[in-house]
């Protein structure tokens, strides 16, 4: 009897978002970031179709002490003319996914998988306000975070330092990073593609 084949993923979608609070349950999107990608982390989408959006606040819309502080760039463009709509952002994200990942997938196992770090939370989100978005998915995630503590734990591998631009470009070449911004959905996204790229090499050393 031969082996029966398995089907791969159909693609990557990394996604990341920041939020108005850091209370999930009150939040809403702030900014949110995509790029595409196959199994073997290489673009299935040209860098100038990455998509990193800020999310309109409208007027007298709070958000919350800690993101006034650390976020202040990111909530003043969110309140100017440049930021677009929750909808228009869910347009444009299922729109990407359409061209290139073949979407909407009437199989489940035809649809690509949501990818990040600690993906869990901006999925959480993401089911509320990008409904369009949500429906092209696999119900699987692809959490980095997982891979982590099973580095640190496991293989007592030293903390991936993504602070370290030369690092992120080494494991991930097409993510042109000059500098770190943690605060940043966009480079969060290239952030967690090098850190997973980085764990799949040094992890398949030990197995």
């Amino acid at each position: 009897m031969g082996v029966k084949e398995q089907k791969k993923t159909a693609a990557y979608v990394w996604f990341d978002a920041e939020f108005t609070s850091l209370d999930l349950d009150n939040a809403r999107l702030l900014q949110v970031a995509v790029i595409l990608t196959d199994t073997e982390l290489r673009r299935i989408a040209p860098p100038e179709r990455d998509l990193n959006l800020c999310i309109r606040l409208e007027p007298g819309e709070a958000v919350s002490p800690w993101v006034e502080e650390h976020l202040s760039g990111l909530v003043a463009t969110c309140r100017s003319g440049a930021a677009v709509s929750i909808a228009e952002a869910d347009r444009q994200i299922a729109a990407l996914l359409d061209q290139y990942c073949a979407t909407p997938c009437e199989s489940m196992a035809d649809r690509p998988v949501l990818a990040g770090n600690s993906v869990h939370n901006d999925w959480y989100l993401m089911r509320r306000f990008l409904p369009e978005f949500a429906q092209r998915l696999h119900y699987r995630l692809l959490d980095v975070s997982s891979l982590k503590i099973q580095w640190q734990d496991w293989a007592r591998g030293e903390a991936f330092d993504k602070e370290d631009a030369e690092l992120l470009n080494r494991y991930f070449p097409c993510a042109d990073i000059t500098e770190a911004n943690a605060h940043d959905a966009l480079f969060d996204i290239k952030a967690s593609i090098a850190e997973l790229a980085y764990y799949r090499i040094h992890l398949s050393v030990l197995v």
